[in-house]
């Protein structure tokens, strides 16, 4: 069927509640419901934390005294979830509650649900259209889907340059390339992720914590870093938020001397004696990471770009120039004809206080 103006005006709600738990749901998407009935609405929600009621039944369970959702229609911002999970089948309580329509952003991509929540308020003789502003739906939980249908999370490389492609001076001086706004926008795409991911090169020459602090969050990312000898200091600073340092040594000491600080060493070597990469983030997934923000030196940015595992650039680039001896943001070999430059898609660009702000997606 054809989505009519009061659909897309329902769902465009349901997607801006499910903003609502942008920094929290991890593992799980970020999902929003409206309930209408009779062209009003009578309830809302959205799913705010793992463990926590689904957006659905947080939505039925806020229906008004003197009002139920029968024959009410449920506008959702990702198809009833079919299964038992920390919370019960959403799509037996919207049967339960006698909604009579359902419509969904998009298909579950979990494998556990994927499609079988639409069937069963099918069998149940709800309408079910499905599809309404399903891209915007798939940005929302760009991870989660990754996550679902490659095993792997989104990966995305946050890079602060100037002008001329520079990250830092020679010397590593880099502190601060871009403005306040800048730094203070790229805190919420930390707060966003499940993991923020570094190098040991970045950890000895500039001890971060790559925690979130310009922006409120009631969940910090987890700390990641690539480390292949284990030499991360343990009065580095990242290590008082516990993180998980992949290594590509097994060295029993250097482990233990870690994980009595609150770290997790994994050990996952390629046949180069460096962190097999690839299979880092399939592990990551396997926790139930779904974004990754990278924020690291050229090194590693490189290493990702060369093994095809960057999703996506987040860069901000001030109004100044460094000149041709500064760092540029990734080692990369040198190219020798144009036909091999990496192309990108943009897809948004706009200032962020005196800094230019691009995303762009790797074709």
């Amino acid at each position: 069927m054809g989505f009519t103006a009061a659909d897309h005006h329902y769902m465009s709600r349901a997607l801006q509640l499910a903003e609502g738990g942008l920094y929290t749901t991890t593992p799980n998407p970020r999902v929003g419901c409206v309930l209408v009935k009779d062209g009003q609405v009578i309830s809302e929600g959205w799913h705010e934390q793992a463990g926590q009621p689904h957006a659905e039944i947080n939505a039925l369970q806020k229906v008004g005294a003197g009002e139920t959702a029968h024959n009410a229609t449920a506008y959702v911002t990702l198809e009833p979830c079919s299964h038992h999970g920390r919370t019960p089948p959403c799509a037996e309580t919207l049967i339960a509650a006698g909604v009579t329509r359902v419509v969904a952003a998009m298909q579950d991509p979990n494998p556990l649900v994927a499609g079988q929540g639409l069937a069963i308020l099918r069998s149940a003789g709800i309408s079910v259209d499905s599809g309404l502003m399903e891209s915007a739906a798939r940005e929302l939980n760009i991870g989660f889907v990754a996550r679902m249908t490659r095993g792997r999370p989104w990966l995305r490389l946050k890079v602060a340059m100037s002008l001329d492609g520079k990250t830092a001076l020679n010397n590593g001086a880099s502190q601060w390339i871009t403005g306040p706004d800048a730094r203070r926008d790229a805190h919420a795409w930390r707060a966003r992720s499940c993991a923020v991911l570094t190098g040991f090169g970045t950890v000895r020459d500039d001890n971060p914590r790559l925690n979130v602090r310009e922006v409120e969050t009631s969940r910090q990312p987890r700390p990641v870093i690539v480390d292949s000898r284990l030499e991360t200091p343990l009065a580095a600073r990242i290590i008082d938020g516990r993180p998980l340092i992949f290594a590509a040594i097994d060295d029993a000491g250097k482990i233990a001397a870690l994980t009595a600080r609150g770290a997790e060493v994994v050990v996952l070597p390629n046949a180069a004696g460096k962190v097999d990469l690839a299979a880092m983030l399939t592990e990551l997934g396997k926790r139930g990471i779904n974004e990754v923000l990278v924020e690291a030196g050229a090194k590693l940015n490189g290493s990702l770009l060369l093994s095809g595992l960057v999703d996506e650039l987040l860069i901000y680039q001030a109004p100044v120039l460094l000149g041709d001896k500064a760092r540029g943001m990734a080692d990369l070999p040198e190219l020798v004809e144009l036909s091999g430059a990496r192309r990108l898609t943009i897809t948004d660009r706009r200032m962020v206080g005196v800094d230019q702000r691009i995303l762009a997606r790797l074709n």
